[in-house]
């Protein structure tokens, strides 16, 4: 019966180049639709300026994340340039359970791990307009030397890889429009017969 309440909730699933945006659109998408929780994930960097623990991350230890990987308490982890990223699982399937909808910011290999979870997940990429776009913003961030320049293109290219088997891509050209394309696709979502049941049910002949 669990399995079966899930499937009424939306789980939204927002993956992206470093570069592409999906910060900026997830935070005012959440502004929009302030009952939709936020998955807050767990990690071991150090916050930049301007990120609040507890909104942006959880930032700990990493002997503490190493004690929740074997714990199972990640629904997905995994390291990047050196950190490592998790998804707590209980606080998830918590909100899952209140009727909550629920929405991830993850890599393309935390999506993949998070769609084994829930199949019928909503699995959303977005990218920036061109690729000398996403190159002049990774080129903005830091003060990094060529080679780390040129190891995070080609992360990201790798990254972009995924795209295909998402369900939308949002080329991230201008700011509202694609705030407006990711609420279409909340929207649309939302009214999908499979998640109006219980409110067709009365309308169906027995």
């Amino acid at each position: 019966m669990e399995t079966d309440r899930r499937d009424q909730n939306v789980v939204l699933v927002v993956s992206a180049p470093s570069g592409g945006g999906k910060t900026s659109i997830c935070r005012a998408f959440l502004k929009a639709y302030p009952d939709v929780y936020f998955s807050v994930s767990s990690t071991t960097r150090a916050p930049r300026p301007g990120e609040v623990d507890g909104r942006d991350y959880r930032f700990i230890s990493r002997e503490a994340f190493r004690k929740n990987i074997e714990q199972g308490e990640f629904l997905e982890w995994e390291e990047n340039f050196g950190h490592y990223y998790g998804t707590p699982r209980e606080e998830v399937e918590g909100k899952l359970r209140q009727g909550r909808d629920v929405l991830f910011d993850v890599d393309p290999r935390g999506g993949r791990r998070i769609r084994d979870y829930f199949p019928r997940g909503v699995f959303i990429f977005i990218l920036p307009p061109s690729l000398e776009v996403l190159e002049e913003r990774l080129s903005q961030r830091g003060s990094e030397d060529r080679d780390a320049l040129k190891r995070r293109i080609s992360r990201a290219l790798d990254e972009i890889q995924e795209a295909l088997w998402y369900d939308y891509v949002i080329f991230n050209e201008d700011l509202k429009t694609s705030i407006d394309a990711m609420k279409a696709v909340y929207v649309a979502e939302k009214i999908r017969v499979g998640r109006q049941e219980k409110r067709l049910s009365p309308f169906l002949r027995r």
